[in-house]
């Protein structure tokens, strides 16, 4: 049996987590892939942090990364440090040295992915990423394989946890965002500077990952159009359950013959559609394809099984492909124009917020306002819980984002238009 000898670059969460499953379920994986996979090197900074850890006796921790790199026994090189600078570097390194990488770095294939699967092909080794994005649900692989013969138009996905968690709660008690986000912290569900998840960065690394493979071009995370959560209040959440939403962070790609559009930004979900039903720190995404029309993928977005799962899954793919001395074959297929189409031109419905004058005719001046856009209303809420001030909750016909931007400068116009409180999208059911 071929001994496949690998080294970890980073022994954190989703690092031990892929390296406890590697060692609980050795007979599993060896009897699946008819080789012996063994951690034989993994570099940390400082071992002394993990001496409460007992390694195997062909395992031993390296401080010196160019113990792994220049080790010519190394067939493959786990990389599970994040970053995009040191991490960049280890991972081009190995490439051009003819060893086969693994990567849950989300960040790095964001920025860098397909300059370093243009490398990976022309050493003839592979670069797997599963884990970079989704954390064990297995859509990198399954959009490459099992819907490889589908022409994909449509992505649209949950794909941050902590974002996730946090509207949830809101939605579910009625909680206001500073609350949530200060129990998702205490929990462990958002960092103590939580920008990436609350501003939607992450979800849009990952909704770049994901485009770039599923409409063939080269697509970074500057790509992605990004609006956070962190002006979604309480007030919207229940008007929205009102006209039958539930709020979600959805990252959505489309192709149409109009280009591609790659955008992230909140949007009330029908509660008939299965994304609204997604609670918690779970993870969705809903693929449209020619050949398969509607498909959703659910499961756990993040920690360190989860990840660890997806990270092991790539290890042993690679490995059987290190065996029949089969590595390389995954080849970059991009076309070469991109066509990004304008977030302005992008339509959908929305939900719009007012506080306006408690008088009579305000309505019919808000709704000569949207037919000079050629903007209809669909729905119409009013609360008047104040003698001076009513708050209004309209829901449009679709149109243009542009036409919206229009429209609020003619509110603001109005001398009964208070304010505008909140604008948010509506996905199409």
């Amino acid at each position: 049996m071929k001994v496949v000898k690998i080294a970890l670059l980073g022994f954190g969460t989703v690092s031990q987590g892929a390296f406890n499953l590697l060692k609980d379920n050795y007979e599993l994986i060896t009897n699946r892939t008819n080789v012996d996979v063994q951690v034989t090197k993994i570099f940390v900074r400082n071992p002394d942090k993990y001496s409460h850890i007992t390694l195997p006796a062909h395992t031993t921790y390296v401080t010196d990364v160019n113990d792994v790199l220049q080790d010519d026994s190394i067939d493959m090189v786990v990389e599970l440090m994040g970053g995009t600078t040191f991490a960049k570097d280890c991972v081009e390194q190995a490439l051009k040295s003819g060893k086969n990488v693994v990567t849950a770095n989300k960040d790095l294939m964001a920025e860098a992915g397909p300059y370093l699967l243009d490398l990976a092909s022309k050493n003839n080794v592979d670069l797997r990423f599963e884990a970079s994005v989704l954390g064990g649900i297995p859509i990198i692989r399954t959009l490459y394989d099992s819907l490889g013969g589908n022409k994909i138009t449509e992505l649209v996905g949950i794909m941050n946890g902590t974002t996730n968690f946090i509207l949830s709660k809101m939605t579910d008690e009625g909680l206001g965002y500073e609350e949530v986000l200060k129990e998702a912290q205490e929990l462990g569900y958002a960092e103590a500077d939580p920008t990436a998840d609350v501003e939607g960065l992450d979800a849009a690394r990952k909704l770049a990952i994901l485009a770039s493979i599923s409409f063939n071009r080269r697509i970074f995370f500057e790509d992605v159009t990004v609006e956070g959560i962190t002006k979604i209040d309480k007030t919207d959440i229940a008007y929205g359950k009102d006209f039958g939403y539930n709020i979600k962070l959805l990252g959505i790609a489309k192709e149409t013959n109009k280009g591609l559009s790659l955008n992230v930004y909140p949007a009330f979900v029908p509660i008939q559609h299965p994304l609204a039903a997604v609670r918690g720190s779970y993870n969705a995404i809903y693929i449209k394809g020619n050949g398969i029309d509607d498909a959703m993928f659910y499961g756990r977005g993040a920690g360190s099984l989860p990840t660890g799962s997806s990270v092991v899954s790539d290890i042993m793919e690679v490995a059987k492909n290190i065996d029949y001395n089969a590595t390389g074959r995954l080849k970059p297929f991009y076309f070469d124009q991109k066509n990004i189409y304008a977030p302005g031109k992008i339509e959908s419905s929305y939900y719009i917020r007012l506080v306006v004058d408690n008088k009579i005719g305000v309505l019919a001046k808000i709704a000569s306002k949207m037919a000079e856009q050629k903007i209809s209303v669909l729905s119409v809420a009013q609360r008047n819980d104040h003698p001076d001030k009513a708050i209004l909750a309209v829901v449009t016909s679709k149109c243009p984002r542009s036409y919206i931007l229009n429209l609020i400068d003619s509110f603001n116009s109005l001398r009964s238009v208070q304010k505008v409180s909140s604008v948010i999208r509506i996905m199409e059911d």
